[in-house]
């Protein structure tokens, strides 16, 4: 009760944050009813109801919620009428008639559970394991929710006590600016992944550069396993910036990520994402541009690749050159430099019937994949001419190792030495296989920069995994 009473959640008013979570868990698993619910002392409060207009809030005993509270894993009863103890729950034997249920508990980092993500349907069913771990991701994107709406609340009210000490105008503007700063850093944090995974035989390494320390950027990455040796990574581009654009973002990476639970064709994961930024009413008339690929250990070395594309600048496939030919992109180098981008890839969100196509290419050991947001291209040289892909190319090509963390590393000295800098916001991700027989992969490299100093840590770069 204390762990409730310290997100201060309780009876406040709807969130789309919240809702959205409650639509999805609906669309996802084509059931009438999905709710999130905090479990209080004596009741059980909806956060958020899909298919129960008008319900706000029910008593805890009895009450399935209740129950489910008392797991540390998801809950499923297939058929209510055949569970001893669902049996007799006025949901199930009422007008309601509810045969299938199933919760996830949400949990704080510190282990107290909170309450559920439910799933509710009038007649029984099974759901796979990949279900389970589905619903579970719900919940944990509600805490996420929940964490971002604790520590915007603490910056609020910290900012309040602040106004009331300072007298002078000039000093509480450029206090307020330091909190709008400071929070879309935070925001910002929470739609990026904290540190890459750890991926046998592949090397990892991103970068994240904001336009300006005030505006909430609209590009995302993220890697993460698919189970059975399989992973997926993506990288896409919001239009827009500030609030609304982080929504759409958040929407886009949980959506990517549950779609790829479901599906093994990118460009499945791609319609699903359409479908859904189409269908939010919250989304209006932003689209985004993204890379879907999925990672597939290849028996001779390396990772068999396969990537969808939806309007997004073409990825870069870079080889080591053996004896002195010449890149793709005309200049001579130690790198053959190929720029992937399947035809046909329209933009995410845009249009209702959007087509995606995809490529399948071969990762080898000593080779590299490139992925960006239009923030590299569109930079601007000395001559105010932008670098456009053929400049990015080039630069790749003269260079003498396809590893991730030097390409990563280069390519942000690359834009810092420009005479503008980039200009708008930026995503690097990097993955190469490392031309050495070592089973153990290195280290992934995540850094993120704001567009100005900042004194706070989270700016500093982190390193996850091994230490070269």
């Amino acid at each position: 009760m204390a762990a409730v009473r310290r997100y201060d959640i309780l009876d406040t008013p709807p969130d789309g944050a919240f809702d959205r979570v409650a639509a999805i868990a609906a669309r996802l698993f084509d059931v009438p009813v999905a709710s999130v619910t905090i479990v209080d002392e004596d009741r059980i409060w909806f956060k958020a109801a899909h298919g129960l207009e008008g319900v706000t809030q029910i008593g805890r005993d009895p009450g399935l919620c209740a129950s489910a509270i008392l797991r540390d894993d998801t809950l499923v009863i297939p058929d209510t009428l055949a569970d001893p103890v669902a049996c007799a729950n006025p949901l199930v034997a009422g007008p309601m008639g509810v045969r299938f249920y199933a919760a996830a508990p949400i949990i704080t980092v510190d282990g107290y559970r909170l309450g559920t993500v439910n799933i509710i349907d009038t007649k029984p069913r099974l759901i796979t394991e990949a279900d389970t771990a589905t619903l579970a991701d719900l919940a944990s994107m509600v805490l996420d929710a929940m964490e971002l709406r604790l520590s915007a609340l603490r910056r609020l009210r910290a900012e309040q006590d602040r106004r009331k000490e300072q007298e002078k105008a000039r000093e509480r503007a450029e206090r307020d600016r330091a909190a709008v700063a400071a929070f879309a850093s935070t925001l910002q944090r929470t739609l990026l992944p904290p540190a890459l995974p750890v991926v046998p035989g592949l090397d990892l390494a991103c970068h994240y550069q904001t336009d300006s320390p005030r505006d909430v950027g609209g590009d995302f990455y993220d890697v993460f396993p698919l189970g059975g040796g399989r992973w997926a990574f993506f990288l896409g581009d919001v239009c827009g910036k500030g609030a609304e654009a982080a929504v759409v973002t958040s929407l886009t990476r949980y959506t990517l990520r549950a779609a790829a639970q479901h599906h093994t064709d990118p460009t499945d994961v791609l319609a699903d994402l359409n479908t859904a930024l189409l269908l939010d009413p919250s989304v209006g008339s932003r689209y985004c541009t993204c890379v879907f690929g999925t990672l597939v250990p290849h028996p001779d070395g390396g990772f068999t690749v396969t990537v969808a594309g939806g309007g997004h600048p073409p990825i870069f496939h870079l080889t080591p050159e053996t004896s002195g030919t010449r890149g793709t992109c005309g200049t001579s180098g130690q790198i053959r430099v190929e720029g992937v981008r399947p035809k046909g890839g329209m933009l995410v969100g845009a249009f209702d019937q959007a087509q995606f196509a995809s490529h399948t290419l071969r990762l080898a050991p000593g080779q590299g994949l490139l992925l960006y947001t239009d923030g590299l291209t569109e930079a601007r040289l000395a001559d105010g001419s932008m670098l456009g892909e053929e400049g990015v190319a080039a630069f790749l090509a003269s260079r003498s190792t396809a590893a991730a963390a030097d390409l990563v590393e280069d390519t942000v000295a690359l834009i810092t030495d420009l005479p503008e800098g980039a200009g708008d916001d930026v995503a690097l991700l990097a993955l190469s296989v490392p031309d050495r027989s070592d089973p153990q992969p290195t280290a992934a490299i995540t850094t993120h920069t704001a567009a100005a100093p900042d004194p706070s840590p989270s700016h500093d770069a982190a390193r996850t995994g091994q230490e070269h």
